[in-house]
Formats: C-alpha cells, structure tokens, sequence
C-alpha cells in the first residue's frame, strides 16, 4: 500500500513575515534597541526607590531655626524673706488654734471659730505671703495684697524710694511695691559702712553703687530701675497698663467678717 503524496495546493502559500529586528545593525534595529532600553530604563525608573550613594549632604537650616523665637528670660522675683517667715508662723498658730476651737468646742464656738478662720487667715496671707515683683525684659509685675498691676516698662514713669518703694506710671497713677519694704535701720547700716568701702576701694575707683553700701531692697530697686531704662523704648515693651483686683482673697474674707458680726450680734 503506497502513501499519497500530497498534491500542491491551488493557494499561494503565506509568505513568512519579516523579521522586524534585522541581524546587521540597520537604522531599525538601533531604533529598537533603542525601545527596548528605554522600555528598560522605564521598568526601572517605576521599581522601588533605593537610598543614593554616600555623598556630601545638602545644606539646609540649622535645627534651632526652625524651633521658633528664643524664649525669653525668666522673671527676676523680689520677695520680702520675713514676711514669708512671719507670714508662715501666724498663720500656722491661726490654724492650729481654730481647728482646736472647731474640734472640742462647744456651743458657739466651732461657728465663730470657722468666721474667724474665713475672716484671718486671707488678710494674713495677703499681707505676708502674697506681696511679689515680677520683672523681666518686657514688663514690670506687681501683686499686691489686694490687686495685681501689669505695667509694661513704657507705660512706666518712674521707681521712687522714699519711706516706701512706689512706681509711677505714665499715666500719673502711684503703686506701692508691698514686696520691696524700706528698712531705715537697713539704710543707716549701710551708709555707715560707705566710707569704709570708699577707704579700701583703689584710689579713683569709687565707690560701687549695687556694693555692699546698698541696702537690700535699694539694691533691687536700682536693679528695677536699670531695667527700665534699657527696656523703656523697645518695641516689646510696649503696651497698655492693667489692674487686676483679687476677688480670691476679697471674697472669703469678706464672707468670714459678715459671718462673724452675724454671731456676735447674736449672743
């Protein structure tokens, strides 16, 4: 049995198509070369992002540039040391005398004990623990017994020392510094040990102002007034003067004395 040979067929055979990436380097071939690198460099360029080599790092702003302005310097603080301390014993034997009355009174006495309490122990406080000074580059801030008062060195006149320490304001109005006490026997003490600085002072030296010939709340009102004058004109030292009363220490205070007529009036 013989096997058919096949017969051609009446079609005309498909020609093969054309290779389009020539062997030789013709012009489409580097064109194709070409594609396919930068089909490359686009898979690539599209990958993860690796870290570039060492190299000097760009310069960009130092780190305390960006943290903002400085902050300013803190509040100098002028208290007086023995009203604190007799502030602090008054008002320790005010308590320990009205809790006793408050725990084994008897009758009225618990009642005008609390009055009494309510009534003292603010005024003690105002006057002893609460007096201070506040100063710093932009302003000067007094807390008195009753009332706080905000003046910023350009609203400030003048600091005068007398038989009290007082700072005037531009507008004519006098505040007493409560926290700043004059001592004469402080000041007589000093100008006595003046001439024996002078005398150990080099010769054309002077005697030194803020030294020891300087009481010690003189000392803090030339450091008060130093600031003043080299604040006084600057632009962050200007503003509007304030006053503030404290209802704080007002109020139970004024409770405590109300309360305590009221009992008395009653026995």
């Amino acid at each position: 049995m013989t096997t058919p040979e096949p017969q051609p067929s009446d079609r005309e055979p498909a020609e093969p198509a054309q290779s389009t990436e020539p062997a030789d380097g013709t012009e489409d071939g580097t064109a194709s070369t070409g594609s396919a690198a930068a089909s490359d460099s686009a898979e690539s360029s599209a990958g993860p992002e690796y870290p570039a080599a060492a190299g000097p790092a760009p310069a960009g702003p130092p780190a305390a540039a960006s943290a903002g302005p400085e902050p300013g310097y803190a509040d100098r603080v002028y208290r007086s040391t023995s009203g604190l301390v007799g502030g602090a014993l008054i008002l320790g034997l005010a308590c320990w005398l009205g809790v006793d009355a408050l725990l084994v009174g008897e009758g009225d006495a618990p009642w005008l004990a609390l009055a009494a309490l309510l009534f003292i122990v603010p005024l003690v406080a105002a006057y002893t623990l609460v007096p201070a000074v506040y100063a710093n580059e932009d302003r000067l801030r007094v807390r008195n017994p009753f009332r706080t008062i905000v003046l910023p060195w350009g609203q400030v006149s003048s600091l005068r020392s007398g038989y009290t320490n007082e700072v005037f304001s531009e507008a004519g109005a006098k505040y007493q510094l409560w926290a700043l006490p004059v001592s004469l026997r402080a000041r007589k003490r000093a100008a006595r040990r003046l001439p024996q600085v002078s005398d150990r002072a080099a010769p054309g030296a002077g005697a030194s102002r803020g030294g020891v010939e300087r009481a010690g709340t003189d000392g803090s009102m030339d450091e008060l007034r130093e600031l003043h004058e080299r604040n006084a004109g600057e632009a962050h030292a200007q503003g509007e003067a304030s006053v503030r009363w404290a209802y704080e220490i007002i109020a139970p205070s004024l409770a405590g004395a109300v309360l305590l007529a009221v009992l008395l009036a009653l026995d």
